[in-house]
């Protein structure tokens, strides 16, 4: 179900939503995909035919296609290019990163935020990259567990610093709106690399600016 490398491109340059309005009322964008989307519109009791639906399986097919964007990503094409040799020891923390992901269990979505920390070690990233770094992998069906430790496993790769810390932040609809049905719980996960999980004032540290 994955997309190709120019849809992936345009959809994360900011053209999603334009992508999304068909071109006309024949227009097809992924005709086996679409035609699975309204076995599922009937499935759930709905006619696929009527006004309101004609466009959905289209819909669909795009908006699953950006989500999933992630499979077609790598962190190394990311990165390429964006690290560069700087003599910096000091931690570098970028806050409140916004994502979104879809539970690989239900397919439900979950959001929030992610705090990503590294000591460098003689080499930087330009920031964007790091909240990129961040879609690749919540761009994909995921639990947040895993998410979290890809992040900081790509952002080490990448840069060998002394150490990383992420922590992310999320709401999870699949117990908002099924199973529990708990609408103010949250989940947040943490993975501390290097100096970050041996080092306890280090970890301290990073905890406490996350609160200033």
């Amino acid at each position: 179900m994955s997309i190709n490398k120019d849809k992936a491109s345009a959809m994360s340059e900011g053209h999603y939503a334009a992508s999304l309005e068909a071109q006309s009322d024949s227009e097809v964008y992924d005709a086996e995909f679409e035609d699975l989307i309204r076995q599922v519109l009937t499935r759930v009791g709905e006619d696929p035919r009527r006004e309101g639906l004609l466009r959905t399986p289209l819909r669909v097919a795009k908006a699953m296609d950006f989500l999933t964007s992630g499979y077609d990503m790598t962190a190394e094409d990311v990165v390429r290019g964006a690290v560069f040799t700087e003599d910096c020891h000091e931690m570098v923390i970028v806050r409140d990163i916004e994502f979104y992901s879809l539970c690989e269990h239900h397919m439900l979505p979950f959001f929030g935020r992610a705090h990503v920390a590294y000591l460098p070690a003689g080499k930087v990233i330009g920031l964007s990259k790091v909240a990129r770094l961040v879609d690749v992998f919540a761009r994909r069906l995921q639990v947040q567990e895993r998410l979290t430790n890809q992040v900081a496993d790509s952002l080490m790769a990448a840069l060998e610093p002394h150490g990383v810390a992420v922590v992310m932040e999320a709401g999870h609809t699949c117990m908002m709106m099924r199973g529990v049905q708990k609408q103010n719980s949250t989940t947040v996960t943490s993975a501390m690399r290097g100096t970050f999980q041996d080092d306890a004032r280090t970890r301290a540290e990073f905890m406490g600016l996350l609160k200033a």
